[in-house]
Parts: structure tokens; sequence; C-alpha cells
């Protein structure tokens, strides 16, 4: 699957429900996870393959084990506690900035067959991961959440890659 990049307009669409939990779902969220492990990402969110659903995957554990899959997801409580940690995404290639975010989660989701399960308290990567992915759902991406000055030091960047996404769609 082709990732796409910053100045995409899907990137910055609210996703929609899934609602069909079927073989097509399933091939989707497999090709999906394939795509994260070979563009080597920790988690990819469907919008960043344009498709504008609520879904993403996630793998904090470097392949040991299978991604996680996390459909329809909410994010139910937050820990007071923050930290600063450097990011990257998949979407924005070359960009790597520190963005301040709790420490721990706690989401609500449906699995690949639409059964809920919950993860409480995550935390480390995986706790990051789920709120960088949740961000794409709703059209946030990491660079809305840094500092004026770090956004400032990118912005030239930012603009270059968003020009090169309104010419490819122009050729």
């Amino acid at each position: 699957m082709d990732v796409i990049v910053y100045g995409h307009p899907t990137l910055r669409k609210k996703a929609v429900p899934v609602e069909a939990f079927d073989a097509e779902l399933q091939a989707f969220v497999e090709e999906m996870s394939v795509t994260m492990v070979e563009k080597d990402g920790v988690g990819l969110a469907a919008p960043q393959v344009d498709r504008a659903v609520r879904l993403f995957v996630i793998d904090a554990t470097q392949g040991e084990r299978p991604p996680l899959v996390f459909i329809n997801p909410e994010l139910t409580w937050f820990s007071d506690e923050k930290e600063d940690y450097e990011e990257g995404c998949l979407s924005i290639p070359e960009i790597r900035l520190n963005v301040n975010r709790p420490v721990q989660v706690t989401v609500k989701a449906l699995d690949i067959n639409g059964k809920p399960f919950t993860v409480e308290k995550a935390q480390g990567l995986l706790a990051r991961a789920i709120q960088h992915e949740y961000d794409h759902l709703e059209g946030i991406m990491f660079v809305d959440r840094v500092s004026p000055v770090q956004r400032q030091l990118v912005n030239g960047k930012l603009k270059r890659m968003a020009k090169g996404q309104k010419n490819k769609k122009a050729a």
C-alpha cells in the first residue's frame, strides 16, 4: 500500500466509523499491518493509506507480537502526567519533533471481529502510538501538537511536502 504524505486532503478529514466486519476488512487490516512493517513504522492509521475510516494498527513490540488492531477506538482516560518524546510519522517523512503527551491512556475499541476490548492505562511507546494514531482519525497530525518554535523550524519542509502533493494530483 502507498502511504500518503503531508498535504494530502485525506489526512485532514475526520474518519468515519467502520461498520462492516467482513473479509474485506480483514484483508485491509492485513495489508495495513504488512505496510506498517515494510515501512518500519510503529503504527499506521487508515487515513494514511487514503481510507478515512476509524481504524489503526500498532506494533510497539518490534515484531515480537502480532500488531494490535483498534477499530472505532475511543480514548476514555488520560493521565495528568505528561512528557516530551520525539515522534516521527510515515506521512511526514524525515521530520522528527518532540511532542508533549500524557504518559498513560485508556482506550476502548473493537477488534477485527467487532468484539469490544479495552487497554487500561497503556504506557510507554504503546500509549504514545495510540495517541498519535488516534489523532490521525481526527485529522490531526503530530506537527499540530508541537511548540510554535518547533513548527516554525520545519514549516518550509512541510510547505514543500504539501506542494509536492498538489503537483502529484495535477499530473
